[in-house]
Parts: structure tokens; C-alpha cells; sequence
């Protein structure tokens, strides 16, 4: 591989060229999304590519503690549900969205073509993720997964000698 094809490889990715993965959930989920960062050399920032299919949802509602994210609206149209409000989303419009409780945040594809978009975001790690609608609270590190309830959540003491 010349020098700069390596470097190509290191720095840059084609949407067109990402192994976009299927994730359905019956009836309000199913997207292809697939890591447009991945083997990059990108160490704080990380980028995915979703297409979305019409009248569905990418993922569940929710907003981060440490991440910050943005979503560029390659094609189509849809919805961000944000901030208990629903705004309309449309080719070209860029969406910043901030870690916190003020923005749980959400992509619907409210039309009857494909929504096609890039969600950018910083790579803070661990993350801890809330999702108002379940209940459910994440965390992720290097290694560690944890998807619970508050309501299960153990006394800190418990099992200590």
C-alpha cells in the first residue's frame, strides 16, 4: 500500500463504503447504521451512518451525561423528537445536542422515504446514558456494559463484609 493510500485509510471514509448493519426492533425500530469512524485514526470524536427506514426510530429516547453529539441530515426528511417537543428535521440541517437531563433526544423518520444521516459524537468514556421513556439507566466503559433501573439499583454497602 502506497503512502498515501494508507494515509487515505487512516484519515478518511466514504458513506457509500460503510458496512451499514441492520438493527430492527418491531414496531417502532429499524435502521441501518454502520461506523464511519472505525480503524480511523480518530481518537475523540467517532461518526456513524444511519439510514433509516420510514416511520421508524434509529434508537430509543434518551440523553447522555459526558457526550456531546450532532447529527448532519445527509437526505430526507423526519422528526427530532427533543426536549419533550417534536421538530422537524430536513436534508441539510445540522443538530447539536449537548450532554445533559435539558436534551433527551430522539430521530423518527416521519416521511415515506429513507432518512439518511451522520451522528458525530465525542467519545468520552465511561458514558452514562438515561432513557426517560423505560426508565433504564446505562453505563459504558472500555469493557463494561450496565443497563438497569434505578429501582434495582443495590445500597452501596451490600454484600460488603
Amino acid at each position: 500500500m502506497s503512502d498515501a493510500a494508507a494515509l487515505r485509510s487512516r484519515l478518511m471514509r466514504n458513506v457509500d463504503e460503510v458496512d451499514l448493519q441492520r438493527q430492527r426492533r418491531e414496531p417502532l425500530y429499524d435502521t441501518r447504521c454502520g461506523g464511519v469512524s472505525d480503524g480511523t485514526a480518530a481518537r475523540k470524536l467517532g461518526a456513524g451512518y444511519d439510514v433509516l427506514e420510514p416511520g421508524k426510530r434509529a434508537c430509543p429516547y434518551h440523553y447522555h451525561l459526558a457526550q456531546e453529539e450532532m447529527f448532519v441530515i445527509l437526505d430526507g426528511e423526519g422528526t427530532l423528537r427533543v426536549a419533550g417537543e417534536l421538530l422537524p428535521v430536513r436534508t441539510g440541517d445540522v443538530i447539536f445536542v449537548p450532554p445533559g437531563a435539558e436534551y433527551p433526544h430522539q430521530l423518527i423518520n416521519t416521511s415515506d422515504g429513507p432518512l439518511r444521516y451522520l451522528s458525530i459524537s465525542t467519545q468520552e468514556r465511561p458514558e452514562v446514558c438515561v432513557y426517560p421513556d423505560s426508565g433504564k439507566v446505562a453505563a459504558y466503559a472500555d469493557g463494561h456494559r450496565l443497563v438497569q433501573r434505578p429501582d434495582a439499583n443495590l445500597d452501596y454497602w451490600d454484600g460488603e463484609p
